[in-house]
């Protein structure tokens, strides 16, 4: 009985410029989207996506009037394509490390809404990296807390910055800035005029509350304090539209809510006891070892944040 042929065969340069293409056209959610951050044209990118079906022998998306969409192999592809590319990136730090030298990519992801926090030096860290190592393409990215974790685990980011709520035997974590979360209102909710210093944690319970919906330190307080979640963001823009509707309590960042209090739109709620701290940090795989660049970048981190 005859052996089928492989479809792929081994895998060459062009077939990795052809899943660059994919992933971008994915991370972008379609072919015109990713018309600009691929700089070439839409048919040029619906082109390398039928060499790539016809390579792979496989179909691995939809597109049309319903608009674009991944079929199952779609997204098993994908899934291989972000760690195949994030382990050519890291042999090519590797390569670059034994020259002595710091170039190709790096991909660092944020926790939404730092620009604003005082504390946070991330800004002035990146402007001393780029001044140190000029050849390496910065990539900055801004996800979930949970998504950032993840993406430094599978090598898709060399370094995150996030919030501390837990562990990993996996992550290294170095400590650099702080932020202090207040309790908000907004303008029509029942405590936005009232007098609030009799209020404790206990009739704090009485009202709606909205909250994180992944594991962080708001989850952590909404659980310990026992708060009535009547509805979920998942990031801190989505928590204070919840704010501002006025029917919803929630914990924002006093930086990133400064702007609305200063026009009224929000009051923190006793900020003397409806408070936490968080403690930022970054975090960088523990294995394999760091790459030159990576490691100058955390270096820069930490001396922005001294």
């Amino acid at each position: 009985m005859k052996a089928h042929k492989a479809p792929l065969g081994q895998i060459s340069d062009m077939d990795l410029r052809l899943l660059q293409v994919f992933r971008a056209v994915v991370d972008c959610g379609g072919m015109a989207a990713a018309e600009l951050e691929l700089n070439i044209g839409t048919s040029t990118v619906s082109r390398h996506i039928k060499d790539l079906e016809t390579r792979l022998g496989l179909t691995l998306c939809r597109r049309g009037r319903a608009g674009f969409a991944l079929t199952p192999e779609g997204e098993k592809i994908y899934a291989q394509t972000t760690q195949l590319l994030a382990a050519t990136e890291a042999f090519k730090a590797s390569v670059d490390d034994i020259h002595q030298r710091m170039g190709g990519q790096l991909h660092l992801a944020v926790f939404d809404k730092t620009a604003s926090n005082p504390q946070a030096h991330i800004a002035q860290a990146l402007s001393a990296f780029t001044a140190q190592a000029p050849e390496v393409g910065l990539n900055l990215h801004v996800s979930t807390l949970n998504g950032i974790e993840r993406g430094v685990i599978d090598g898709n980011y060399q370094m995150g910055i996030i919030p501390g709520h837990r562990s990993s035997d996996v992550l290294q974590y170095t400590p650099l800035f702080g932020e202090t979360m207040l309790l908000y209102c907004g303008q029509g909710h029942l405590l936005f005029g009232a007098d609030n210093n009799s209020m404790d944690w206990g009739g704090m319970r009485k009202h709606a509350f909205a909250g994180l919906g992944y594991h962080s330190p708001n989850m952590e307080v909404t659980q310990s304090q026992r708060l009535t979640r009547a509805a979920t963001g998942f990031d801190q823009e989505s928590i204070a539209t919840l704010i501002l509707s006025g029917q919803f309590l929630g914990f924002l960042p006093d930086h990133y809510a400064h702007s609305f209090v200063q026009t009224g739109q929000m009051r923190a709620v006793k900020p003397d006891l409806f408070r936490y701290d968080c403690e930022f940090f970054a975090i960088t795989r523990r294995s394999p070892e760091l790459a030159r660049s990576t490691r100058a970048l955390l270096a820069c981190l930490q001396d922005a944040h001294q």
